[in-house]
């Protein structure tokens, strides 16, 4: 393992093959993915950083003003996983406003996995944060979520 950048907390580490939970939120956590057509365009984003070979996306939620997405990294470093994500997202987001700007606030929370934690259960938790918003009764009902184990 080594350090990967300046940006990165002190002690922060990419480690390929860690699983990581990683969350990050709007500029001024707006509700930017509380309507349809914002949320899919980070939802395509995020499939197709599913088919490049740098990580694997094991779970992820799309919540009005935040992303929680459970990852394990292959190559690169979290911050460059990160950053092509809100970078690919916002200008998907900013075109078909026609407007530009701030998406996502600088920066972003990561919790690598301890080799004992059940990543299945963090998934479980990852994906039922709608449920626990009180954004609906039954998880089939919110669009923005997915996770390998289906």
């Amino acid at each position: 393992m080594r350090y990967q950048g300046r940006n990165l907390r002190k002690g922060r580490f990419s480690e390929p093959g860690r699983i990581y939970l990683l969350t990050t939120v709007t500029h001024e956590r707006a509700p930017v993915f509380a309507q349809w057509s914002p949320g899919c365009l980070v939802a395509r984003e995020i499939h197709a950083m599913g088919e490049r070979v740098s990580l694997e996306t094991l779970a992820w939620v799309l919540m009005p003003d935040h992303l929680h997405w459970l990852v394990q990294l292959q190559s690169g470093t979290l911050e460059q996983q990160v950053r092509r994500l809100k970078s690919r997202s916002a200008i998907a987001l900013n075109s078909m406003k026609r407007s530009s700007g701030r998406v996502w606030q600088k920066g972003f929370h990561d919790h690598a996995l301890r080799r004992e934690e059940d990543v299945q259960a963090v998934a479980r938790y990852v994906v039922a944060n709608p449920l626990r918003a009180g954004l609906v009764v039954k998880l089939a009902d919110y669009p923005f979520w997915d996770a390998v184990w289906l």
